[in-house]
């Protein structure tokens, strides 16, 4: 049954791979297997710089009508490979139909159409474009009406600060990205400070919507709450220490952004200070990538990371550091570009006995010396374009004693000099050949096993430098909490101070003496009737407590003096009036 083109568009807007098809049908084309690689995924990822103009047509229209991909990646190498590669050799390459103008539009269009649509689509990837500002512009409207998009990247696309200007206008705005990544944009310290006026707009719009959150006794959910959690700024060495101070300055008091990473971006110590400054008053920022800086010094990551890691404890982060580029594939990319860029092989044939003639005869151009037109060969009964070299030429073959044949590319002479012809003692038998060859195979192979090596010491020195810090962290902690004890201890064990126990004797003398004076007032009962014992008054070892004893019983004495003294005053008058 034939399907009217809406039906055909509706069901299109649900499968990708079914409108693809058709649509290539309808062009007489076949279908790109790369396009159609990760589509049973929910994803379209692919690399389209050898895919022609003729074949974009279908994609483009098979992706503006979309309505279920999650996922899609446009990722082109051709930027990188030719900004890494160029001081290599001078070469042009061909440039891929994807970068010129109209097509990027058409690119762009066709995305944001896709998003304005679509209420799935969850990932973003145009990387390596040379995206223009109408681009950007066209880009904009779309992620300004998307509902579901919440990460986007950029990488590699040459849009400097004002590209980046014009995306962040609808960044800002945004209610649904939570990360972006421009790594490797040409951005400098205003781009940085672009980054950061989103921050604070962020932050602005969260801090009112906690505010609602908290009416009647709520609780706000920052996790919940809308916008950037990890902004990706790496590769961009001019954004330096004034772009990393505008950023330190708005996450000092943010409480959402999660990772900021900063690879090679022409940060000092300074800078790197900076960041430390800020992390004492964050505790929410569980990635902070200063990697990669050559103008920091160790110890001064070793601090940015400590810091990082106590924040990392107290929040169970699902952000993970980015991995970064590795040497060996830099490596692996120029060896392919070297083999792919090779110009088309030509022989050359030389003689090892003469040097002083042209390794290879080719005909001369047209007017040129020596050339001879077919017309005026054929009535001579000669060669076309044959000239007196030849009879050099066999005549040095005969000569030769062997032929060389060697392959040669474009870029290479087309003479051989004399000192490039070996002579015939530096001839290399076949079993000498064979014997260096598998000596070279040897040494390859254990250079590869050397690297393997390499690497693996290079993981498990990350794990183990980890691993130091977190027994740093956990050494500190410990430290402190027997600290806390101590001082506890010394507060517990206060009764042992001769002060303090010289006043609390004091007191209970002084109390004693108080019960005695009662005592000797006649009101002992009183001191009965509160339950103190009479056996309290009169306690040994205090002089305070017997002082009433010993007066009463010196009064006692000096009255017993007095009438003894009366008496014998009395006895001698008695005397004396005896005597009279």
């Amino acid at each position: 049954m034939m399907l009217e083109p809406a039906q055909i568009r509706r069901r299109g807007a649900q499968d990708f791979e079914g409108y693809y098809d058709h649509v290539c049908a309808a062009q007489g084309s076949a279908p790109v297997r790369a396009v159609k690689a990760s589509l049973s995924r929910g994803m379209l990822e692919f690399n389209p710089d050898h895919i022609s103009l003729a074949d974009w047509t279908p994609i483009l229209s098979a992706l503006a009508i979309n309505k279920h991909l999650q996922h899609v990646a446009v990722k082109s190498c051709h930027l990188t490979s030719t900004a890494a590669h160029s001081s290599y050799r001078s070469h042009k390459k061909k440039i891929p139909v994807i970068h010129s103008k109209n097509m990027t539009f058409q690119l762009c269009k066709a995305v944001q159409k896709c998003m304005c649509e679509s209420s799935s689509l969850k990932t973003l990837q145009l990387q390596g474009l040379p995206l223009r500002e109408r681009d950007l512009t066209v880009l904009t409207k779309g992620l300004a009406k998307s509902v579901s998009l919440e990460h986007l990247s950029l990488a590699h696309c040459p849009i400097a600060d004002q590209g980046l200007e014009v995306i962040c206008q609808s960044v800002k705005y945004s209610s649904t990205i939570k990360t972006v990544d421009f790594t490797s944009c040409n951005i400098t310290w205003q781009g940085a400070e672009h980054m950061a006026n989103i921050i604070k707009h962020h932050a602005m719009r969260r801090h009112s919507t906690a505010w609602v959150e908290t009416l009647r006794y709520r609780r706000a959910e920052f996790e919940a709450m809308s916008g950037l959690r990890r902004i990706t700024l790496n590769d961009n060495i001019l954004i330096g220490d004034r772009g990393v101070m505008a950023l330190a300055r708005e996450l000092t008091e943010d409480l959402w952004v999660k990772a900021v990473d900063l690879q090679r971006c022409g940060i000092s110590n300074e800078g790197a200070q900076v960041l430390e400054q800020m992390l004492q008053s964050n505790s929410t920022l569980c990635v902070l990538d200063i990697r990669r800086n050559p103008l920091i010094d160790n110890n001064v990551v070793k601090a940015v990371l400590k810091k990082v890691l106590i924040n990392t404890k107290s929040h169970d982060s699902q952000y993970l550091w980015l991995k970064p580029p590795s040497p060996k594939s830099a490596l692996d990319q120029s060896r392919q570009l070297r083999r792919k860029n090779a110009g088309k092989a030509t022989y050359r044939i030389s003689s090892r006995r003469s040097s002083s003639v042209n390794s290879v005869w080719r005909p001369p151009r047209p007017g040129s010396v020596g050339y001879v037109p077919w017309r005026t060969a054929a009535r001579a009964g000669l060669q076309r374009g044959a000239s007196q070299a030849d009879g050099l030429t066999d005549q040095s073959f005969q000569n030769a004693s062997s032929v060389r044949v060697t392959m040669e590319t474009e870029s290479e002479s087309e003479e051989v000099d004399a000192a490039d012809v070996p002579s015939p003692q530096e001839k290399i038998t076949s079993y000498q050949f064979r014997r260096v060859q598998r000596e070279n195979n040897r040494l390859q192979v254990e250079l590869e096993e050397c690297r393997l090596r390499l690497t693996e010491e290079r993981n498990n020195r990350l794990k183990t430098n980890s691993r130091l810090v977190e027994l740093e962290l956990e050494n500190e902690r410990l430290r402190s909490l027997n600290q806390s004890l101590s001082e506890a201890h010394l507060s517990a064990s206060v009764l042992e101070d001769e002060h303090v126990l010289e006043s609390i004797e004091s007191s209970f003398q002084k109390f004693h003496a108080f019960l005695d004076l009662l005592k000797d007032a006649g009101l002992g009962q009183f001191a009965s009737m509160a339950g103190i014992d009479q056996s309290d008054f009169g306690l040994l070892g205090h002089p305070q407590l017997s002082s009433t004893e010993r007066t009463r019983t010196h009064a006692d004495q000096e009255s017993q003096r007095n009438e003894e003294r009366r008496e014998s005053l009395a006895v001698s008058r008695n005397q004396r009036s005896k005597t009279n």
